[in-house]
């Protein structure tokens, strides 16, 4: 199945709802300052702030701007936003101003309509060097505190919401080239993976064993644009990139060299920008290349993995 978008996509994610299980939030890729958000079902936002809209039937409502600029001349683009599975009430956001924030929103009882949201900084911290390009929450330590973060100086960072006066650096480049998205693993939070700029490979990490990596998953002919973990397997991860291809990894025979995927699917329109793996439907993937969405359907079990008709 495939739904073209009147723009270029770049951002996209599944619905976690089980009700709406073909529900996909998708972002824009122009030049203007108003990128947009879409949201589509099978039966908008490149900005500085980051806005909180209630999916609803029918309509999708605005609720509220998270804004914490000091100085109305100068914003900081954001460049990620990760919500916080266990605590829904805490989103954190990165910045090219070297920072991460984690928000608290907080919902308003109003007597006669949907309560009212909106949101404070819980806390706001120099996580980098040089420019924050994402961020994510990990599930270890029940899923709430921890967190990540990647940059332009080359390095992975992990924080603690309780003790934020120090942080752990899990990997730094050699070459400290930027590094760009960092994806966690759902099974086990001690796994998590890394691309760095123009890179084709995607690292994997273990948190318990800093600065080296434990793999390295080189079959892409073009630099990688996207990464997802399964939400069922420890063992399985989808990378997706510039070579129109996303590709299945099973990572169960680390430390050995990986050197193959278990599954290749060609987008033969388009170089693949995003990919998301269904939380709550882990047999079905969404890719995003030029204006198109699409969604592909595979079988997992054991380490066997395949593409089903679209």
């Amino acid at each position: 199945m495939t739904y073209q978008a009147p723009w270029p996509l770049y951002s996209m994610n599944w619905s976690v709802r089980p009700d709406k299980r073909f529900r996909l939030a998708l972002g824009s890729f122009v030049e203007e300052y108003n990128n947009k958000v879409q949201i589509i079902s099978l039966d908008e936002e490149t900005r500085d702030y980051l806005r909180i809209w209630r999916a609803g039937e029918p309509y999708t409502l605005f609720e509220c701007v998270l804004n914490n600029n000091k100085n109305s001349d100068f914003c900081a683009p954001l460049t990620s936003f990760d919500w916080n599975e266990v605590d829904p009430n805490l989103i954190g956001t990165s910045s090219i101003d070297t920072t991460c924030t984690i928000w608290g929103l907080e919902t308003g009882q109003v007597l006669g309509r949907v309560n009212e949201v909106s949101g404070h900084v819980k806390t706001q911290l120099i996580a980098h060097d040089k420019e924050v390009y994402d961020i994510a929450f990990s599930r270890a330590g029940g899923g709430r505190d921890m967190f990540a973060s990647v940059g332009a100086d080359g390095s992975v960072r992990m924080f603690d919401l309780r003790h934020l006066e120090h942080s752990t650096i899990i990997y730094e480049d050699p070459q400290h080239t930027p590094l760009l998205r960092l994806a966690w693993n759902k099974q086990d939070p001690n796994y998590l993976a890394t691309v760095a700029m123009d890179a084709c490979e995607v690292i994997i990490l273990d948190v318990r064993v800093p600065c080296t990596p434990v793999a390295r998953l080189n079959n892409h002919r073009a630099c990688v644009n996207g990464i997802a973990w399964a939400p069922h397997s420890s063992c399985h991860i989808c990378t997706a990139g510039d070579d129109h291809q996303a590709l299945i990894w099973d990572i169960q025979q680390m430390p050995r060299a990986i050197e193959d995927p278990i599954l290749a699917y060609t987008a033969a329109e388009g170089e693949v920008n995003q990919i998301q793996w269904g939380a709550t439907q882990p047999d079905w993937i969404a890719i995003c290349y030029n204006r198109h969405t699409e969604i592909l359907r595979c079988l997992v079990f054991l380490t066997q993995v395949k593409f089903r008709d679209r």
